[in-house]
C-alpha cells in the first residue's frame, strides 16, 4: 500500500488516494482541512528525494509556478519544504488530459475545436512567459481538459526562468522529443520561442491526426526536428483553412527567427482566423522552410527527398548517412547520460544493413571528392559536438553558480517590511495567500523560498503567506430579514442556522421574517457556530367566545350579536314551540361559548309560541262519585312525559380521519357520537328527548365546528 494514503501533512493535508506518477513525483488527491475543499497535491518521489539535485529542480518548479496566476494555468494553492518531505498543493482538475481526449476522439479534431483549445494554449504562454518563465515541455500530456471545454496548462516540471534558458538534451526532454524545438534539440540557448514551436507541433497533431516525425528512437525524433521540415497539413488534409496551415508551419519554423516573436504575436493571428477563416495572411507556409543549406551550428538542413534513380539515389543516401553519423553522436551523449553500458545494438546493425544496401545501389566508379566533403563534415562535427559537450557538460560544472542566502521574514509584518531594502537585499517581495491564523493579522507565517536557505541569483523574489487574523466569524444582523434569506447568508458566513426556528406571534414583524436572533450581531463567532431564530407568525388574531342569546328576545339577542364584534348576516328562522316564549330565541349556532374570529355570522330560530294546531280545549272536569273511594286517582295529578330517543343522520362527506359529533339542543348536548369520515360517508347519531316536546332544530356540531341544524320529531 502507498506510504502516503490516509497521511495528514502539516496537520491540514490528508492523503485521499493515488491519481497520477510522473518522471519527478506523485500526484496524490487530497482534501484541506482547514478549507475543506479538495486539491492535488505532488510528492517529490522517495528515490528522487535524497538527490540534492532533484530536490533543487523540484523546489525550482514550485518557484516558477507559484509566479503564475492565469484561468489556463493549473493554480498552486501552497508549498512545502521540509528535510523528509517536498510537495506542492494545487488545485484539483476535474478532466482528461488533451492527449487522452485526442485519443477519444480518433486522435484528429475538427479544425475549429483545435483552434479553440491552441488559443487557450496560447493564452497561458503568454501569461507564464510574461513572467519570465518558459515551460519547456509543452505537449497533449501536459494539458488538462476539463469538462466545460476550457484548458489547463499543467506539469511546468522543467521549467526555468528566461535568464536561465540555456538548454541540455536532458532525459525529460527526450521523453517529450515529438515536441520539441530544434534549439533544444542541439542543447542550444531557449526562449519564449521554443514554447511556440511546440505549441505549434500540438496544433499540427490536432488538425492532422499524426505528429511531424516520427522514428525508432528519441534521439533520431530529434534529429529530424535539427535537419527536416515535415508535410504541410493540408498535404495530408485539404480540408484544413490555408490560414490555419500558415498558422501551424509559421510556429514550427526550424529557425526561431521566422517563427512568431512572442505568444501575443501568434494570439493575434489566432483570433484573425477566427473572426475570418478564409483571411490570407501576407506570408505563406513555404516561407518557413530553411533558405540557408547551413543553419547557425553548421548542421546541414535535410528535406525529403524523394527517391529516384542511378546518381540522385548515390546522393540521397549519401545525405542520409551524414544525419546517421550525426544521430550516432547524439545517441552516444544520450548513453552517457542515461548511464555506463547502455548501447544502441540495433541502431548499429540497421547502419550496417543500410551500408550493405547503399553499395549494391552506388556507382561502382565515381570521383573520389564526395568521400572527402563526407569526411571533412564528420570531422567538422566532432569538433561542434566536443565545443557543445564542454559548454554545456563540464563548463557549467566547474564554474558553481553565485548563490544567496534568503532572509528569514518569518514574524514579520508585511506593511512594514516590503520596502526594506537593508533586510531584503536584491530580493523582491511578494504577497501570496492571505490565510486565517493565530497570528495577528498582516503578519507573515510562510516564505517560499525558505528562511536562510541558498539560492541561485536568478531567483529574485521571495513569496510570503500572511496571516489573516484567527479564523473567526462576525455575527450579521439578520433581524426583520426574510427567514429563508437569513438562513442564506448565515450559511455563506460559515455559520449554521437552527432549523426549524421557533415560532411566535408579533404585531409589528411581518409573518416569516426574523424576530430576535442569538448569537447578537457582530460577535465574532467560531466557524460552524448554530444560530438561533426566533420568526413571526403575524399578528395573533383574537378569538371572541359567543354570548349566550338562548330566551332573549330577537332586538335583543340582535343587539349583542353586534356589540361583540360578531356577523349580522346569520340566518333567522321562526318555529312554533310550546316551551319558549313567543319572540325569543329557542336555539343558536355557533353555540354560546363557542370561540370564533370576529365577523363570524350566528344564526338563530325565534320562538312562535305555541302551534295552534295542535293545541286541544281543556277536557271537562271529572266528577268522582265516590269522594271517598281511595281507589280513584287525584283529579289535580297530571302525567309526566315520556323519554323517547330519535337518529339524526349526519354527513361526513368532507371529511378524513376520525370526527367527533355533538348534538346540542337549548345549548345542552343531547347526542354524540364518533366516527372515521374515511371509511364513511354519513352516520346516524342518537339525540334523547321527551314526547311532547314537538319537533325542535338540534344543532350539530363536527369536530367543535356548527355545520347547522337539523329538525327532529320527539312525538313522531
Amino acid at each position: 500500500m502507498d506510504p502516503y494514503i490516509g497521511k495528514l501533512l502539516d496537520n491540514r493535508y490528508e492523503i485521499l488516494e493515488l491519481v497520477g506518477t510522473g518522471g519527478m513525483a506523485k500526484v496524490y488527491k487530497a482534501r484541506c482541512h482547514r478549507l475543506n475543499r479538495l486539491v492535488a497535491i505532488k510528492i517529490l518521489r522517495e528515490d528522487l528525494s535524497q538527490d540534492a539535485e532533484f530536490r533543487r529542480r523540484f523546489h525550482d518548479e514550485s518557484q516558477a509556478v507559484a509566479m503564475l496566476s492565469h484561468p489556463n494555468i493549473v493554480a498552486v494553492y501552497d508549498v512545502s519544504r521540509s528535510s523528509e518531505l517536498e510537495y506542492i498543493v494545487m488545485e484539483l482538475i476535474d478532466g482528461i488530459t488533451l492527449k487522452q481526449y485526442m485519443q477519444k476522439k480518433g486522435n484528429k479534431l475538427n479544425w475549429r475545436e483545435a483552434l479553440h483549445f491552441i488559443t487557450q494554449i496560447i493564452k497561458a504562454l503568454g501569461h507564464a512567459h510574461s513572467r519570465g518563465i518558459i515551460h519547456r515541455d509543452i505537449k497533449p500530456h501536459n494539458v488538462m481538459v476539463l469538462r466545460d471545454g476550457s484548458v489547463k496548462v499543467a506539469d511546468f516540471g522543467i521549467a526555468r526562468v528566461a535568464s536561465g534558458g540555456h538548454s541540455t538534451l536532458t532525459q525529460e526532454a527526450l521523453g517529450s522529443v515529438h515536441y520539441i524545438s530544434p534549439e533544444q534539440a542541439r542543447g542550444s540557448h531557449i526562449d519564449a520561442r521554443s514554447d511556440l514551436y511546440s505549441a505549434g507541433v500540438v496544433l499540427y497533431e490536432m488538425i492532422t491526426g499524426r505528429l511531424p516525425f516520427e522514428g525508432d528512437t528519441p534521439v533520431s525524433v530529434a534529429i529530424q526536428h535539427i535537419n527536416s521540415i515535415p508535410l504541410s497539413p493540408r498535404e495530408l488534409d485539404s480540408t484544413i483553412p490555408e490560414a490555419l496551415e500558415v498558422i501551424t508551419m509559421r510556429a514550427m519554423a526550424p529557425n526561431p527567427d521566422q517563427r512568431y516573436l512572442s505568444a501575443d504575436e501568434m494570439l493575434a493571428d489566432l483570433e484573425e482566423f477566427r473572426k475570418n477563416p478564409n483571411i490570407n495572411f501576407d506570408y505563406s507556409a513555404s516561407e518557413f522552410d530553411p533558405e540557408d543549406p547551413m543553419d547557425e551550428d553548421g548542421f546541414t538542413q535535410v528535406r525529403p527527398v524523394h527517391t529516384g534513380s542511378g546518381r540522385a539515389a548515390g546522393e540521397r543516401r549519401y545525405e542520409e548517412e551524414r544525419t546517421q553519423n550525426r544521430s550516432r553522436q547524439y545517441e552516444e551523449e544520450y548513453a552517457q547520460r542515461r548511464g555506463p553500458g547502455r548501447r544502441y545494438e540495433e541502431e548499429s546493425s540497421r547502419r550496417s544493413r543500410r551500408y550493405e544496401e547503399d553499395e549494391e545501389d552506388m556507382p561502382r566508379q565515381g570521383p573520389v571528392w564526395p568521400i572527402v566533403l563526407a569526411a571533412a563534415a564528420v570531422l567538422l562535427f566532432v569538433v561542434l559536438m566536443v565545443s557543445f559537450l564542454w559548454k554545456a557538460v563540464f563548463a557549467g560544472s566547474l564554474t558553481p553558480p553565485k548563490t544567496d542566502e534568503v532572509p528569514n521574514l518569518i514574524g514579520k509584518v508585511y506593511e512594514e517590511i516590503k520596502n526594506d531594502t537593508e533586510l531584503l537585499g536584491r530580493f523582491t517581495l511578494v504577497a501570496g495567500d492571505t490565510v486565517a491564523d493565530e497570528a495577528e493579522p498582516g503578519t507573515i507565517i510562510e516564505q517560499t523560498p525558505e528562511a536562510e536557505t541558498q539560492v541561485e541569483e536568478t531567483v529574485t523574489e521571495i513569496t510570503v503567506t500572511i496571516s489573516g487574523g484567527p479564523d473567526t466569524v462576525a455575527m450579521p444582523r439578520i433581524d426583520n430579514m426574510d427567514y429563508q434569506e437569513a438562513c442564506r447568508l448565515l450559511r455563506e458566513k460559515g455559520l449554521k442556522p437552527v432549523v426549524p426556528p421557533r415560532y411566535e406571534h408579533d404585531d409589528t414583524v411581518e409573518e416569516g421574517h426574523v424576530i430576535s436572533y442569538t448569537p447578537l450581531e457582530d460577535v465574532e463567532l467560531p466557524p460552524s457556530t448554530e444560530v438561533y431564530m426566533v420568526v413571526s407568525l403575524g399578528p395573533e388574531e383574537q378569538k371572541i367566545e359567543v354570548p349566550d342569546l338562548l330566551n332573549k328576545t330577537e332586538s335583543l339577542a340582535k343587539s349583542m350579536i353586534s356589540s361583540y364584534n360578531l356577523g349580522d348576516k346569520g340566518r333567522t328562522e321562526h318555529e312554533y314551540d310550546d316551551t319558549v316564549e313567543e319572540g325569543k330565541v329557542i336555539s343558536q349556532y355557533p353555540v354560546a361559548g363557542t370561540k370564533v374570529d370576529p365577523g363570524t355570522n350566528v344564526n338563530l330560530i325565534i320562538s312562535l309560541g305555541p302551534d295552534p294546531s295542535t293545541q286541544t280545549p281543556d277536557p271537562p272536569p271529572v266528577v268522582d262519585p265516590d269522594p271517598g273511594n281511595q281507589n280513584n286517582p287525584d283529579p289535580g295529578t297530571t302525567t309526566d312525559p315520556t323519554p323517547v330517543t330519535k337518529h339524526v343522520n349526519v354527513s361526513l362527506v368532507g371529511y378524513e380521519g376520525e370526527v367527533t359529533i355533538r348534538l346540542l339542543l337549548d345549548g345542552v348536548e343531547v347526542g354524540s357520537a364518533t366516527a372515521d369520515a374515511t371509511m364513511d360517508t354519513a352516520v346516524d347519531v342518537p339525540v334523547q328527548g321527551k314526547t311532547g316536546m314537538g319537533t325542535r332544530e338540534v344543532a350539530v356540531y363536527i369536530n367543535g365546528v356548527a355545520i347547522g341544524t337539523i329538525p327532529v320529531n320527539f312525538d313522531a
